[in-house]
């Protein structure tokens, strides 16, 4: 029989979905941030928001349509929880364009940055756009009037598209009132302006400018009315029919295009657009009222996630920094195998590169004493150093095995890329178990020594891909630690092979034992507080959900055990209610880099028992993902973890914010002269600034 929980003991994961993305809100109305870092905040709360909607209020919908089942602990039906989203989300769109218009534009403007708006163009200006318009712009349109013979076009996920309102006939005596206009995706949404003729060193005129000014020029002899600018967003949820896929694969490439044309469940519109052609758009992608989010400025801001990129401002951005190297590899050239052979070896990204992963698996690719390498693919890029590596390991001669995971969201297509290109150069490629993502982040090296074969491991809790590493704050650790080597090579057995599970030495596997053993390392905590010891739990995470481990945190916390938890986005667990959960902390860190390390620490009667991890504590990681959490075992490293990865985050009071019991957050500020700020001093400590070496 199912476990029941209390309801009121949980907090919704829409809910706490917005709350982040304020938090990350926050950054952008912060004007100690760096400006154009600013800008590039208010884009990912776009971006952020747009996956809400495609994954999140898209399944929302689903369930409602099929009777509103209980969507979670909290005991709101799929119905009640859009009715509690739609006010948070239309206000939290609506801060972000006051942010946009009435502080960044104006600060930018004053830095030489300016969007240059279609009513204040002067001449030269408006000989460049029509320039432009009619060399890059017009050849690439194809505008549909809607008639009989035009229906309303399929219209592409979040792509920008203009309705036109018109009036007069045709060469062929049409008489449509209405057309479409789809704006190409190879287009950017901004574009920069020659200095001579914006008069500024950085001026940007909006694509959606350039067409409102020229739409006419595609409708010769007919008056324009009106020409409005909209977006929708779509379900972008694959579906592949576990019982009925007979090659993973295969199904995926079928279903990938289809993406683009799911259920519509957001319409966004400029703010000129009139009543009538909003409710007809409505109609058209049939949607309510609520489903409309009316915005002044463009549709999407996630475009303008390119323009710090085009501006050579270092003095609007983050300081630049070059990532540092551990001391054991700081040698040039090091042979890691040698290294490896006598210490295990912990990274600390992005403050220390990421180039010693790609440095090893090209040094086991070139190295002919390696005969096998071994590895997962979650997320690695359309570009990648280290996929080139496995390929030319598979060229010379190595047995390469690598598990991709096909259905990595939003990274589909570049896996299967990979995967093609792999099984061409003779790669063992498989794709996990149907029904369980592979998240787990394990590399192994087989290499032949002195007349027997070795293995060597690299663990970690990010993924394998170099642009993300310098963003992403994660763990590595490389060790040939044999026992922990062994659990490795029978994870990669059961994902490649078939059997059983086998009983691992030192990692904790989902979905088998993750579960399981972090409940009794709770549990333990709990123990040894009712015996009068100190219980002491502390856990950086990217979410918390499962409502068992929220439960037994609960348990832990009425026990006396002190417990202290680091969550980055969403946690549906209430801290701080009497009787229930008055010993639990809960923090948020938002910075410069996105949090993404799991690290779980059990004081454990002084055993000071600390693990890494590539899940969180959410249903997806311990039962329907394959995920692997291990020790840090060397007690120097162990230190570390503590210090850098933990005890740290929990004395900043500069980027941290603390949750109240009803799931909104407080930002910490310093006392005069009394500021820690986490990743500030990580920084400072572990990297270096670009100015004193090369770049990595």
């Amino acid at each position: 029989m199912a476990k029941t929980f209390p309801s009121q003991n949980f907090l919704n994961r829409e809910l706490g979905l917005l709350e982040f993305n304020r938090r990350v809100l926050a950054q952008a109305e912060d004007a100690s941030v760096p400006l154009l870092e600013r800008l590039k905040y208010l884009c990912i709360v776009s971006s952020n928001l747009d996956e809400f909607f495609e994954i999140r209020v898209a399944g929302l919908k689903e369930q409602a349509k099929l009777g509103g089942l209980a969507a979670g602990p909290d005991g709101l039906e799929a119905t009640q929880i859009l009715k509690r989203l739609y006010a948070p989300t239309h206000q939290l769109i609506a801060r972000q364009y006051q942010l946009f218009n009435e502080e960044l534009v104006p600060a930018l403007a004053q830095q030489g940055i300016k969007f240059l708006r279609r009513t204040h163009w002067n001449e030269a200006q408006k000989a460049w756009v029509k320039d432009f318009f009619l060399r890059e712009v017009m050849p690439v349109l194809t505008p549909i009037g809607l008639d009989p013979a035009h229906p309303f076009p399929r219209v592409l996920n979040k792509s920008l598209n203009f309705t036109v309102e018109l009036q007069g006939k045709d060469a062929f005596g049409r008489n449509s009132a209405r057309a479409i206009v789809q704006a190409p995706r190879v287009l950017p949404r901004a574009i920069l302006m020659p200095p001579e003729v914006s008069g500024c060193p950085y001026g940007f005129v909006f694509l959606s400018s350039i067409l409102h000014a020229h739409v006419g020029e595609l409708f010769a002899g007919m008056e324009v009315l009106g020409c409005y600018q909209f977006r929708v967003t779509r379900n972008s949820d694959l579906f592949v029919d576990e019982e009925e896929v007979k090659n993973l694969r295969i199904s995926l490439q079928g279903e990938l295009p289809q993406r683009h044309f799911g259920d519509a469940v957001r319409l966004e519109v400029a703010d000129n657009c009139p009543p009538a052609m909003s409710e007809f758009l409505l109609q058209q992608f049939e949607l309510k009222p609520e489903d409309l989010f009316r915005v002044k400025g463009p549709v999407n801001l996630v475009r303008l996630m390119r323009i710090p990129d085009q501006v050579a401002r270092d003095d609007l951005k983050f300081a630049p920094f070059a990532p540092g190297m551990p001391a054991l590899l700081q040698k040039k050239g090091a042979d890691m195998f040698k290294v490896l052979r006598k210490n295990d070896v912990l990274l600390h990204h992005p403050y220390q590169s990421f180039k010693s992963v790609i440095d090893f698996i090209q040094q086991a690719a070139a190295d002919p004493s390696v005969v096998a390498i071994k590895q997962t693919v979650y997320r690695t890029g359309v570009d990648s150093e280290l996929m080139e590596a496995l390929i030319t390991a598979a060229r010379n001669g190595k047995e390469v095995t690598v598990v991709v995971e096909l259905l990595a969201r939003f990274d589909e297509e570049a896996n299967i890329n990979w995967a093609s290109r792999l099984e061409e150069v003779g790669a063992h490629v498989v794709y996990g178990v149907v029904g369980h993502k592979t998240h787990a982040k394990m590399l192994m090296v087989v290499r032949r020594e002195d007349n027997k074969l070795r293995r060597y491991v690299h663990l970690g809790t990010g993924n394998y891909h170099p642009r993300t590493a310098k963003l992403y704050t994660d763990f590595g650790l490389f060790t040939s630690n044999e026992e922990m080597c062994a659990d490795v090579n029978q994870v990669f057995m059961q994902l490649t092979g078939l059997g059983k599970a086998s009983k691992l030495r030192h990692l904790w596997q989902s979905p088998f034992t993750l579960h399981t053993n972090v409940l009794a390392a709770i549990r333990n905590e709990t123990r040894l507080a009712k015996e009068g010891k100190r219980g002491h739990v502390i856990a950086k995470m990217n979410s918390l959900l499962e409502p068992e481990i929220i439960t037994a945190l609960y348990e832990a916390s009425q026990a006396g055990v002190k417990i202290e938890l680091i969550v980055r986005g969403v946690c549906a667990l209430r801290p701080g209610v009497a009787g229930l959960s008055e010993n639990i902390r809960v923090l948020s860190i938002i910075g410069r880099f996105l949090e993404h390390t799991r690290i779980f620490y059990f004081r454990n009667d002084l055993a000071h028992d600390v693990y890494l991890a590539s899940a969180d504590w959410m249903d997806r990681n311990f039962f329907r993902r394959i995920e692997v959490c291990f020790p840090v075992l060397d007690e120097k490293l162990k230190k570390r973890v503590l210090d850098e990865g933990l005890k740290i985050y929990l004395k900043d009071n500069c980027q941290a914010w603390e949750m109240d019991c009803n799931g909104f957050w407080h930002r910490k500020s310093p006392a005069r002269g009394a500021a820690n700020c986490a990743q500030a001093t990580l920084l400072q400590e572990l990297a270096q600034p670009l100015a004193a070496t090369d770049t990595d």
